[in-house]
């Protein structure tokens, strides 16, 4: 591969990791690491923090539905630099929303930009990686949510003492903003030709859900329930069950981010060696023992090797998941993507309206994961059920 060759890969992937950074990780992550502070500032409750991530989600999920209308290669690029550069808008307009209500409506739109650019920016990136005959690079995307997560902690955690309130989201707006302005002049200079696949015999009806591929979405529901309650809530039950003078209770989130990044490698390396199924099975197994870590030991201990665990794991289920699903449908392009987004963000939904329920009702925030627990074992039961391929 020539260095020219080389510069626009790396380039283009820049940009995907750019946006993924934007939306997933400082758009609606960085919301994590802030909560505990919120509640500190008397912004909101536990259960309005529950109620906020709610409605991401849902708008999560609406995002990844309208993904799945406007992927067709002449609108894709439109609906992306749309999506893109109205998430980091709704970020800045943050640092000045302090009211819960209009907060929900900001989360909403911050989570249906979210879902689009989430589906739109890998798949436009996939294409065209499969036209310069380098697919394999694709995972390298994802580097931009463990990065961006990483960036949005730090930023959070070390302003904390600078800002209070509303205020606490301008660091991370600052960052989101000078991030959304580089990829999308990078993605409006990205011309796609259409891949053609072979695909299902003439006459035969095209479904995503048959008898293959359906194992797999259904433990793809595990992967966005199990998940989503340590990435919601850690730092926080870190600050309710850690003593206030740990050096990690600020860190908690920085950890999980770090190990984000630095498992990448290893489930695209076992996906490579082994196939994507192995190496999705173990991201099932690391998780649930993640959870199970901090219930059997809700303190120090427990708090970090969730954090480790759930952190250096959940990016590896979505990895391997896509590709997989991939080798089964890879005639289904774009619109295989957002409908395993879409399955993602639904399951997502549940958690943390069932972690508000048990509160309301005299349950502790740390005895809700116990679903986290459930759904990873759910996963990986159907991960063992999907095709070797």
């Amino acid at each position: 591969m020539d260095s020219v060759n080389k510069r626009k890969i790396f380039r283009y992937l820049m940009a995907g990791s750019a946006a993924l950074a934007v939306v997933h990780a400082l758009g609606r992550f960085s919301f994590t690491p802030l909560l505990p502070y919120f509640i500190e500032d008397h912004m909101l409750t536990i259960t309005q923090g529950a109620d906020l991530a709610t409605v991401n989600y849902i708008g999560y999920l609406i995002g990844a539905l309208i993904a799945v209308r406007y992927s067709g290669p002449e609108v894709i690029k439109k609906f992306l630099l749309t999506g893109l550069l109205g998430n980091a808008f709704i970020t800045v307009v943050q640092c000045f929303t302090p009211q819960f209500e209009l907060l929900l409506v900001l989360r909403l739109f911050n989570g249906i930009t979210n879902g689009i650019v989430f589906v739109l920016a890998p798949s436009l990136l996939l294409e065209w990686l499969i036209s310069q005959n380098k697919a394999h690079l694709s995972g390298l995307v994802y580097f931009g949510v463990g990065g961006g997560l990483l960036v949005g902690g730090l930023l959070v955690d070390s302003t904390s003492l600078y800002f209070s309130g509303e205020y606490r989201w301008i660091p991370v707006a600052i960052a989101a903003a000078s991030l959304a302005f580089y990829s999308a002049t990078r993605f409006y200079q990205l011309q796609v030709q259409p891949v053609t696949y072979k695909g299902p015999k003439q006459g035969t009806p095209t479904q995503l859900f048959d008898r293959r591929s359906t194992p797999l979405f259904l433990s793809y529901i595990g992967a966005g329930l199990g998940y989503i309650l340590p990435m919601t809530f850690l730092p926080t039950l870190a600050h309710e069950t850690m003593p206030a003078d740990s050096p990690f209770v600020k860190n908690v989130w920085v950890i999980t981010s770090v190990s984000s990044l630095l498992f990448i490698p290893l489930w695209n390396g076992i996906g490579h060696r082994f196939g994507d199924r192995i190496s999705l099975i173990y991201t099932y197994i690391f998780q649930a023992l993640g959870v199970t870590a901090i219930l059997l030991f809700p303190s120090t201990v427990g708090v970090l090797t969730c954090a480790v665990l759930i952190g250096g794991s959940f990016l590896g289920s979505v990895m391997c998941t896509q590709r997989l699903a991939r080798r089964l449908q890879p005639h289904q392009g774009p619109r295989l993507s957002a409908a395993l987004i879409a399955l993602y963000a639904g399951s997502q939904l549940i958690g943390p309206w069932l972690a508000k329920q048990w509160i309301e009702h005299g349950g502790t925030l740390l005895q809700s994961f116990v679903v986290g627990l459930g759904a990873f074992i759910w996963g990986l039961f159907w991960t063992w059920r999907a095709p070797k391929v």
